[in-house]
């Protein structure tokens, strides 16, 4: 773990909303463990199942077992790693009290370019993670679905849970927010008919320590102008408004999920204090996170759609539902950029088993 991720890990761990004790000897089985929530969820809990000798198992499906035991550590005596592709049916002797369920494809240019692909692999996922969930009786299952269900608000709107948005369904970047919307629909379709004791938890855009530095997101894109010390270019007018979510709020929330959460019910996870446009979000790091070392200049393309951006949002997200459950976030949008650019250059920071 890098000294950046382990201080989150602290303040997690302190968080009052929280009880630790509730997951003394419990197992979590974790998809999508090596993405970057998922990985901070992992490591957030081998941390704090190490301190509070909780006791805790941890059972994450991976693709690719090596580079998992390389991105975990091989010496965790709280994992299990288990091979696995999206959508297989899934095998397991042990006690599974909670199902993480994250995988999923997550890049704009893969919705345009694999749009079967982006839906096959979340709606099978989901319900093979579903269908084991019903076979082991797990106590819940969190499904980490996405802002984007709730389609294209109106500027000036502060969205709630019930208020999906409509999709063009002949629109390939669709993929994505129609399918979550399936799985969705999956995880209360197996509450009612079956009674899985299914959560759904709506994340806006999540970033902070761990993102990869080659990430093509757009919050990614400014930390390699900051590092690189290059001018922050944008290819829109950087007109969309959203809310973000630090990787530690995003762990911390999932955890509320799972011991709080209630079976059938939708929650929005976002920060309101950071809502911003792209533009404003730009500025501000060019300001304040470059100390005006570096400028926004703009780049215009008319052919936004090839390149995976969705059109222009105005996504004000209300949070009121799982603040109900305990559950605010604490890391501001500034923070957000110091923390994963610290990590991302390393800086005066020790890896650490």
């Amino acid at each position: 773990m890098n000294c950046i991720q382990i201080e989150d890990y602290k303040r997690i761990h302190a968080l009052p909303f929280i009880d630790w004790e509730r997951l003394t000897g419990k197992s979590i089985l974790i998809t999508g463990s090596t993405g970057l929530i998922g990985s901070n969820l992992v490591n957030a809990l081998i941390y704090i199942n190490s301190v509070e000798k909780l006791g805790l198992k941890l059972i994450l499906l991976v693709r690719n077992i090596e580079a998992a035991k390389k991105k975990f550590g091989e010496k965790s005596q709280s994992i299990q790693y288990r091979l696995y592709r999206l959508g297989e049916r899934m095998d397991v002797e042990e006690r599974i009290d909670y199902i993480v369920h994250m995988a999923s494809p997550t890049s704009s240019k893969f919705f345009t370019e694999k749009p079967a692909d982006t839906m096959t692999a979340n709606i099978e996922g989901t319900r093979a993670m579903l269908e084991l969930a019903r076979e082991k009786k797990t106590e819940k299952f969190v499904y980490l679905s996405t802002m984007e269900v709730y389609g294209f608000p109106t500027a000036g709107h502060t969205v709630k849970e019930n208020e999906l948005g409509a999709f063009e369904t002949m629109n390939a970047r669709n993929s994505y927010p129609i399918g979550k919307i399936a799985c969705e629909a999956l995880c209360n379709s197996y509450w009612i008919q079956h009674h899985v004791p299914a959560v759904v938890l709506r994340a806006t855009q999540t970033f902070g320590p761990g993102v990869g530095y080659d990430d093509g997101r757009v919050f990614a894109q400014f930390m390699r102008c900051v590092v690189e010390k290059k001018d922050i270019i944008l290819k829109s007018a950087g007109l969309t408004e959203r809310p973000y979510l630090y990787t530690g709020d995003a762990v911390s929330a999932i955890i509320v999920g799972l011991l709080d959460g209630v079976s059938g019910e939708a929650y929005t996870v976002a920060n309101p204090d950071t809502y911003c446009s792209i533009k404003d979000m730009a500025q501000m790091v060019a300001d304040k996170i470059a100390s005006g070392k570096i400028k926004v200049t703009f780049d215009i393309t008319s052919n936004l759609s090839k390149l995976g951006y969705a059109d222009t949002l105005y996504m004000n997200l209300n949070i009121d539902k799982i603040k109900k459950l305990g559950w605010y976030p604490f890391v501001s949008l500034q923070e957000m950029f110091e923390r994963m650019i610290k990590m991302a250059e390393k800086d005066n920071c020790v890896e650490t088993e």
